[in-house]
């Protein structure tokens, strides 16, 4: 695309995550092209994280509402786009793509495609195995001419949600351990006990410990199992934050313990440390961007476990949520990780 675009239309619609890789792609768009309109089509939840970046227009999709939902957001829509970057390949996703007006319609490589990706596209981003998912996202720039922007996020998080995570626990100059125990694949979820264990080592340490996390019947059940089973206090939190106020809880944490999830990847564009869980998951594709010094990584003795070859046999992006696949991570991997941790920064 020699020329800048007038618009250009996003289609991601989820997860937590994977919405928060866009960011550096927005980025990198409105850098190059600062006058072109920039339209991101996005679920509720995203939409609530994401409210307020500045030089987008969103455009809500409710799954629930399927094709009338659709409909309806043809209608809304501002007209033809010079191009769609459609970077979702899920069958809702690419069917919600066609109610899309675009001349230039950016998908997947034909590894990555599913789910008829491939009818709804005319253009392919280039197929690099090996890279994180953000990167793959940040490619999407490619087939219009750019390259990406060196990373950054600038998560849109108004001075009211900083001041609502100020108010939750004192400066007292002691370092803080969040931990955000689930994910919504449930099979990445680790176990109340040994979440236990760590916060309680972590306690020791002199550190403050605070769980996080949604209003799920399942993260108040897991909140409730650790703050049981733990010997030390805990500063539960679990439920009483925003999406909004998310990613200014994580951001006064020192290191954010999580399962791969949407508050790992929050707390990585807040520039919190990340000690993540890995088994069900490869961090080098989906962890923590920035640094993966502080990760629990049992993915390859997963992949020999559970899918009997070592993970660098397995296609790019294998995942492997089997039940039980995350007892592989031990209460003393974790400490040691935290441990990493304090060495480098000296807490």
């Amino acid at each position: 695309m020699s020329v800048m675009p007038a618009s250009i239309c996003l289609l991601r619609l989820s997860a937590l995550g994977d919405v928060t890789h866009v960011l550096p792609l927005v980025h990198t768009l409105r850098d190059a092209w600062p006058h072109t309109r920039l339209h991101w089509i996005i679920d509720k939840a995203g939409h609530k994280l994401l409210e307020g970046l500045a030089g987008v227009d969103f455009h809500v999709y409710d799954k629930r509402s399927g094709l009338a939902g659709m409909r309806a957001l043809r209608r809304e829509l501002p007209g033809r786009f010079d191009a769609l970057l459609q970077m979702q390949v899920a069958l809702r996703a690419n069917v919600l793509s066609a109610f899309v007006p675009a001349r230039r319609r950016v998908g997947y490589d034909r590894g990555r495609s599913k789910d008829l990706h491939g009818l709804f596209i005319n253009e392919r981003i280039a197929d690099r195995p090996g890279i994180h998912v953000l990167d793959a996202i940040g490619s999407f720039c490619e087939p219009l001419g750019l390259r990406p922007a060196p990373v950054r996020w600038e998560m849109p998080v108004p001075a009211e949600a900083h001041a609502w995570a100020a108010a939750q626990w004192q400066d007292d100059g002691r370092p803080t351990l969040v931990i955000s125990p689930c994910s919504s694949h449930v099979r990445r979820n680790w176990y109340a006990d040994r979440y236990a264990a760590v916060a309680d080592h972590a306690a020791t340490q002199g550190w403050r410990v605070v769980l996080c996390g949604g209003r799920s019947a399942l993260e108040r059940q897991t909140a409730d199992a650790i703050a049981a089973q733990m010997r030390q206090p805990v500063l539960d939190l679990v439920g009483k934050d925003t999406l909004k106020q998310l990613p200014a809880l994580l951001a006064r944490a020192q290191l954010v313990m999580t399962p791969d999830s949407g508050p790992m990847h929050i707390a990585n564009a807040m520039g919190t440390k990340v000690l993540g869980l890995h088994a069900a998951s490869n961090p080098r594709r989906s962890g923590p961007y920035s640094d993966l010094r502080y990760c629990v990584d049992r993915y390859d003795d997963a992949a020999r476990r559970c899918l009997k070859q070592p993970a660098a046999a397995l296609k790019w992006g294998t995942k492997i949520e089997f039940d039980e696949v995350m007892a592989l991570v031990t209460v003393d991997d974790a400490i040691a990780a935290f441990e990493r941790y304090r060495a480098d920064h000296g807490h």
